[in-house]
């Protein structure tokens, strides 16, 4: 069987989805690639689960040796919208990847480009996504052997706060005081997003994975994307409104410029400066154009049973506010 590797082996994705693959191949045949190995679960090392040490900031002839021996890379996007430095670290890990014998790239792409064939959006944590696709593309057409698959993950179920200015359903008066309003520069109205859990997105992308290994020639993703989005898109006022009721209060949007966005203290606080904040901003234009808010039934056939429900989970699981 193919040797696989995940890079970088951490976080909420990347720890779900070595979690679910190492029930589904042999711990022998996996490599989880991280800046810490060392705070990876003891019982997978102890289990024959090989590790490696590099991060994204690790120079490509480094990664180029980090990563040889691999056949399959599942290629964990850097986690920043910023388009420049994620340009900057993701193509030269493609580059080191290739030169070290990697045949395939699992890539994990952002809902948020509409449909599956779609090449364009507003929102800057976009942009860097769909460059890096684009080189994968070019890469397949151009080096002889070598193929790959965009996981375009949906838009996290956990992740709301980044999208509500920072509500966090646990601790409501922490997030907006004794308040009833969200402030975000958007009504509410219109197109919303397919919210989606992370712990399945993290299973389907071991499926995934766990197919291609076992019959590569008749994997049906090979030089393709694949959209993974919730049963439904929910508008921000009906995700509010969700919000609202596990947090015990009635909770309603008040639109605001974006000026007045980037001062609020939660946003200061969250960002490293003013520019960060106001071209996280485009990730609401582009909702209102239905970025997000494409369904596909890709999540319910890899996983074999309907998604987990958005208000299931809200009502069930722990908010963390998740750069995707």
């Amino acid at each position: 069987m193919k040797t696989i590797g995940i890079f970088p082996a951490s976080g909420g994705l990347g720890t779900s989805t070595y979690t679910h693959l190492l029930t589904l191949v042999p711990n022998t045949n996996v490599i989880l690639i991280s800046r810490n190995p060392d705070k990876i679960p003891k019982n997978y090392t102890q289990a024959s689960v090989r590790t490696r040490e590099a991060s994204y900031e690790t120079s490509p002839t480094d990664l180029e040796k980090v990563f040889a021996g691999i056949d399959v890379l599942f290629l964990i996007s850097y986690p920043s919208h910023v388009k420049d430095y994620r340009i900057k670290v993701q193509l030269p890990a493609i580059d080191a990847a290739r030169r070290a014998g990697v045949k395939h790239i699992f890539y994990s792409s952002l809902a948020f480009a509409g449909e599956r064939d779609s090449t364009r959006s507003v929102a800057e944590v976009m942009q860097a996504h769909l460059i890096t696709e684009g080189y994968l593309r070019h890469l397949a057409e151009t080096v002889p052997g070598f193929t790959y698959t965009v996981i375009r993950e949906g838009i996290y179920s956990e992740s709301t706060p980044i999208y509500t200015s920072f509500f966090d359903a646990r601790f409501p008066d922490a997030s907006v005081g004794n308040t009833r309003e969200i402030l975000i520069p958007h009504d509410g109205k219109g197109k919303g997003v397919a919210w989606v859990k992370r712990d399945e997105l993290g299973e389907a992308s071991a499926r995934l994975i766990a197919q291609y290994v076992s019959v590569p020639e008749g994997f049906k993703y090979v030089n393709e994307v694949v959209l993974l989005t919730g049963n439904k898109e929910w508008s921000l006022k009906d995700t509010v409104e969700v919000l609202g009721e596990v947090a015990g209060r009635e909770l309603k949007i008040r639109e605001i410029s974006v000026d007045e966005w980037v001062q609020l203290p939660q946003v200061k606080g969250y960002f490293s400066n003013e520019e960060d904040a106001r071209t996280w901003t485009t990730a609401w234009e582009a909702i209102r154009q239905g970025a997000t808010a494409t369904v596909t039934g890709d999540l319910e056939d890899i996983l074999e049973r309907r998604p987990e429900e958005f208000d299931v989970t809200l009502r069930t699981g722990i908010h963390a506010t998740t750069e995707q």
